[in-house]
């Protein structure tokens, strides 16, 4: 067995091998590597000859060759030529090297790399060989292509979607195909580009573009008209006529003349060798293709489809589209270099206008409807009308720019107009209602949205939570809601994250700003009657206002009006930056309607009388308050939500028992709260939901039941709807032997023992972190039901004999055997740390045992674990670790392998290993038993090594 070792300081040293199999897998694959690029050449060179037999039946016929044939040939070639060259090198490196029996490894590599570098670029220039077209060719007579005017401005950030739709349509599996994107985001500019691509690459015979924007209109007649338009407009590009006149007979022919049957006459097949591709631009219903002559499902037709829309959805599972691709809107730079365009180079070099320019192009926001239209009003304008273009851009209310409301926002009023469900439209207004500074997390919109009763029909707080996501990403899918670019980190400051940590790329929504004004525009006007202000003067609020919303953003406004008459408000939403600023005693007087309150960043001394008179509200959110004594709000009997987010409050009142219908209660990075009185949590019999992370941890012990210690936990176990929970529990032996309010738990994130703010730092919705000596919670019946749907565990310090993967002693406890309560087989993320305590203590000092499977573990991380010595059994069950991407180590005796080489093929997923201060670790992979035949670590990129005696791959 031929051994390669190479040193490694005992200093810290990192070796990174991105990536690694390129080191390994050469010496490991060099025969298997040889063979594969002597079949990719003779695959190269069969495809080879087959086109140039092609080009020259071609030339026969007098057609010229398209360069880009030429070009591949010459390149196919060069790499023929190259590749024989090299394998007569590495046959005479054979010889010389005593017939195998002394391989120099350091050749072996080199010859073995250079092959497999080989063989890939040979693939990929095979891959460059598919032409359909090779030559140029007259259109049939009578055909011609649409006419597709000049002017498309290239942009960096369009190109990988413009290049992904021309590869669709180069692909003969791929039919139909959809572009979707907001109102004025250059769809039409774009597929027009596409078709001249296309045309210029010969890929069809004939490109038609057909504007359909009258699909808006569900009226039947103009229905039947557009189809009976669709019709002739292909069928005169196509240079044919209509036999029959009605619409079903015209379809009929036309669907004969986009197919091609096998059994028709080959003169027939002659002259529809052509394809064709038809482009249907602003498509806003669901057309059937069918009934129109367009043949959709049949995989002989000769023509492709390009869909364009604003709805993902009507593309994607309305018409079918195979692939979609969304335009998003331009990025900085792009967005200046299209608005100078437009305006004139006069911008650039005026030093007084260029300052107003930059800020008026970024409220534009990308979109180039706006850019454009806004350039061209500005063009040569003064600079006074400028700087008034700029303010109204500023607050919303561009009246005076022409062009902007009766092309933009008319633009993107539309869509709003278009959208079916009144709760889609509803949500759509709210979400303008809060879009004032950046994301708006989900679970801030869930609070409002439930409040203001768009789940009235639900009764449970999580299937409202579904309902939102549907109706977020039919916003989505129509192009009026963005994904926000907050990752919903749970370090965050602000409202719990735990609902919504699954909802993949649903943890927080924004708005483009454009389409927050229109939607501002729209909500400001009967019925909806929203007002969004900022800074209001005392002076200027009317002593009776209408609103039904309003939302008030103070930064240096002092005073608010002694009494606001608001009959109908529903909605009141107050942002306050300024620490002086009061809230008179009547101001809530007048808001009888009121049913969800938020108040953000208010300074009270006492909260306002007149608040308990909101007998409506159902949900009140003091963020970021000073408080003290909130006895005011225990009156307000229909409160469903109540954030105290980051709030100042010390000690929740007595009285707090009364609110029976509170479904979710959040007191997040409610830092000074030390008093919860006994018996307020059990009272709240229907609560769904409770965040206390970074906030209350003084929880009594069970014993002490004296009737005015703190609440305990066991009050938890009469809360029967309790499905979501975060807490910090500062001892295990405050977790009562009566655990049952785990057993319901379906999100949860749990923290046993004392954790810095870096250890409460979660990313998934099961969480349970655990940093005490006993162990023994482990092994109760509910906290058996939580590992069953784990997906991070952190485990610290523990005792108790718990030991792993062991069960010969029936006295001791095991974890990771079959006897363990949880299955594990949802863990993503595991980490384990001893700090010289005893834990694992079991025989073979191995940590897993061989009936337990981790399918989806992602992570794993283990720490100062004296007694390990290995992590994997001889075995593993099937597909445990397959999803394995990181393993890291630190200060472990791990002994003599890290990964053996018969179950190396298991990790086919492992990206990278880390390994820091284990001494005694000898081997990283050991290749006794290793399979040849499969592949060695196809995925892993970096290894880091620090202080390690030596390092060697055996």
């Amino acid at each position: 067995m031929v051994e390669f070792v190479t040193s490694v300081p005992a200093t810290v040293c990192e070796y990174l091998v991105p990536p690694v199999r390129r080191h390994l897998g050469y010496l490991f694959h060099y025969n298997s590597n040889i063979t594969e690029l002597q079949d990719e050449a003779k695959k190269l060179g069969d495809k080879r000859q087959s086109l140039q037999l092609r080009v020259e039946e071609a030339e026969r016929k007098g057609d010229e060759i398209l360069p880009d044939v030429r070009n591949w040939l010459t390149s196919a070639d060069d790499i023929f030529q190259e590749v024989e060259k090299f394998i007569e090198d590495e046959k005479n490196a054979k010889k010389s090297c005593f017939f195998k029996l002394c391989p120099n490894l350091i050749s072996r590599h080199r010859l073995s790399r250079q092959a497999k570098k080989k063989a890939e670029d040979v693939k990929k220039s095979q891959g460059g060989g598919d032409f359909q077209a090779i030559s140029h060719r007259p259109p049939p007579p009578g055909a011609g292509s649409a006419a597709l005017p000049g002017g498309y401005e290239a942009f960096d950030s369009r190109n990988p979607e413009l290049e992904k739709i021309m590869e669709s349509l180069r692909c003969d599996d791929v039919k139909m195909i959809g572009v979707w994107g907001m109102g004025g985001v250059g769809k039409t500019t774009l597929v027009k580009q596409v078709a001249r691509l296309a045309k210029q690459e010969n890929l069809f015979a004939t490109e038609i573009y057909i504007d359909v924007s009258w699909t808006r209109d569900s009226d039947s007649k103009k229905l039947e008209e557009g189809i009976a338009k669709i019709q002739q407009h292909i069928a005169d590009m196509l240079g044919f006529k209509f036999k029959g006149k009605g619409e079903t007979t015209r379809a009929a022919e036309l669907m004969k003349r986009l197919q091609q049957k096998e059994k028709e006459p080959e003169k027939e097949k002659e002259l529809k060798k052509g394809k064709i591709l038809i482009i249907l631009d602003d498509i806003w219903m669901e057309i059937n293709l069918e009934e129109v002559g367009i043949p959709s499902k049949d995989d002989q037709t000769i023509c492709k489809v390009v869909l364009v829309s604003r709805n993902e959805h009507l593309l994607r599972k309305g018409m079918g589209t195979q692939k979609c691709f969304p335009i998003r809107h331009l990025q900085e730079k792009e967005d200046w270099r299209l608005f100078t365009k437009t305006a004139g180079d006069s911008v650039e070099g005026n030093n007084e206008l260029r300052p107003i320019a930059i800020e008026v192009v970024k409220k534009c926001g990308g979109l180039p409807i706006a850019i454009v239209t806004v350039a061209n009003a500005l063009k040569d304008e003064s600079v006074d009308v400028w700087k008034n273009a700029l303010h109204e851009l500023r607050t919303s209310a561009p009246t005076s720019i022409y062009g902007v409301e009766e092309n933009v926002y008319a633009c993107l009023e539309l869509s709003y107009n278009r959208l079916k469900d009144d709760k889609v439209k509803s949500l759509f207004l709210l979400c303008g209602c809060l879009s004032y500074y950046g994301d708006i997390s989900m679970d801030v919109l869930l609070a409002r949205a439930m409040g203001l009763d768009f789940f009235d029909d639900i009764k449970l707080l999580e299937q409202a939570r579904h309902k939102l996501v549907a109706l977020v990403r039919t916003l989505k899918a129509s192009s009026l809601l963005l994904d926000g670019e907050d990752d919903g980190d749970a370090s965050r400051v602000g409202t719990s994250r735990l609902l919504f940590m699954d909802a993949e790329d649903n943890k927080s929504v924004r708005m483009h700003d454009l389409v927050r004004d229109v939607a501002r525009n729209i909500a400001s006007k009967d019925p909806h009657r929203f007002v969004v202000r900022e800074d209001v003067p005392l002076e200027k609020w009317s002593e009776i206002d209408e609103s039904k919303f309003i939302s008030l953003y103070c930064k240096v406004v002092h005073k608010l009006p002694h009494r606001l008459v608001c009959p109908k408000l529903q909605f009141f939403l107050l942002q306050n930056n300024s620490h002086s600023l009061n809230v008179p005693d009547n101001f809530f007087e007048g808001m009888n309607q009121l049913k969800v309150l938020a108040l953000s960043g208010i300074h009270f001394t006492t909260i306002p009388s007149t608040l308990q008179s909101l007998s409506n509200i159902q949900t009140l959110c003091l963020e970021r308050c000073k408080l003290e004594d909130i006895v005011v709000i225990t009156e307000l009997k229909k409160l469903q939500i109540l954030s105290m987010v980051g709030s100042s409050i010390q000690q929740l009142p007595q009285e707090m028992a009364r609110l029976t219908n509170l479904r979710l209660l959040d007191l997040h990075d409610c830092r000074k709260l030390k008093v919860i009185p006994r018996n307020i949590l059990s009272n709240m019999s229907r609560l769904e939901c409770l965040f206390m992370k970074s906030s209350f941890s003084q929880w009594a012990a069970e014993e002490n039941n004296d009737g005015e210690s703190n609440a305990c936990l066991s009050e938890l176990n009469h809360l029967h709807h309790l499905t979501t929970i975060e807490v910090e529990i500062p001892n295990v032996k405050l977790v009562p032997e009566e655990d049952k309010f785990f057993q319901n738990l379906t999100s949860y994130a749990i923290f046993i023992g004392n954790f810095e703010w870096q250890g409460k730092i979660y990313k998934r919705s099961k969480t349970l972190r655990l940093q005490t000596g006993d162990g023994s919670l482990l092994f109760r019946n509910g906290m058996g039901k939580l590992l069953e749907k784990i997906e991070e565990l952190v485990l610290m310090g523990l005792k108790d004999n718990i030991i792993c993967n062991y069960e010969k002693n029936a006295s001791t406890r095991s974890l990771f055997c079959p006897s363990m309560p949880g299955s594990f087989h949802n863990l993503k993320y595991l980490f384990i740390s001893d700090y010289g305590n005893v834990f694992i203590s079991n025989e073979d000092g191995v940590l897993f045992g061989e009936k337990i499977s981790f399918p989806n573990l992602e992570k794993l991380e283990l720490k100062q674990l004296p007694k390990l010595k290995k992590i994997w059994p001889h075995q593993l069950p099937l597909n445990s670790f397959s999803n394995l991407g990181i393993l890291r180590m630190v200060d472990c005796p791990l002994g003599p392998n890290l990964i053996p080489g018969h179950l190396m093929q298991s990790f086919k997923n492992l990206k990278k290993i880390e390994v820091k201060n284990c001494p005694v670790l000898e081997h990283v992979f050991d290749l006794g038993g290793y399979d040849t035949n499969g592949e060695t670590l196809p995925k892993l990129e970096i290894l880091n090594f620090h202080n390690l005696k030596y390092l060697s791959i055996r």
